[in-house]
């Protein structure tokens, strides 16, 4: 991610604030095309994706986005938040200036934006305790062994064995490394 050719304010998120806060880069993708409703391309700084969740976060410079602005690109930028809003995205616009004067406060608001997406609705054809187990999956980011998630559900290694099971059979959460005896699993990614 970091290698791609990006702006210099998305590659300083990236390193300093989204990384280090987050631990990884999945579901997230640089410079992703989007079609507005007047029907033009545009492109996001960065897409967050999990599931069918659809997140935007950009990178204002003060310079390009504030102080030397024209009138018309004015507009067109708060055309593309709108469209974006219109479209059901949910955007996090960044200042460049925070990135390097507020590191800790961007990272907090990075884990709030990831967090908006772990609190969404699930598959209304689970049971409480499969939607919980999938609400432990997205919001733990990276992936888990199972007896993390008995824990947090409070029930035996095969009851959560049972709902792990299920829920790949489901294709909601995949077997990260099932040669292992101690399988770990993380949330099915469907964007790509």
């Amino acid at each position: 991610m970091l290698h791609k050719e990006i702006g210099h304010g998305t590659k300083e998120f990236l390193r300093t604030i989204w990384y280090p806060a987050v631990g990884n880069f999945n579901h997230l993708y640089a410079e992703w095309e989007v079609r507005d409703y007047g029907n033009r391309y545009r492109y996001l700084d960065l897409a967050y994706m999990p599931g069918e969740a659809k997140g935007c976060i950009e990178i204002h410079g003060y310079q390009s986005h504030a102080r030397d602005i024209e009138a018309w690109r004015f507009r067109d930028l708060c055309k593309k938040q709108a469209y974006l809003a219109l479209a059901d995205w949910l955007f996090l616009p960044v200042a460049y200036l925070s990135i390097e004067e507020e590191p800790e406060v961007i990272k907090q608001m990075a884990l709030s934006f990831v967090g908006k997406f772990v609190s969404m609705s699930t598959n209304h054809s689970l049971s409480w305790i499969e939607a919980e187990a999938l609400r432990f999956a997205r919001g733990i980011i990276r992936p888990f062994r199972s007896e993390e998630l008995s824990l947090h559900l409070n029930r035996s290694n095969r009851q959560t064995r049972r709902i792990l099971d299920k829920l790949v059979v489901m294709n909601v959460l995949i077997v990260q490394n099932g040669q292992q005896r101690y399988r770990t699993y993380h949330v099915v990614n469907h964007n790509r």
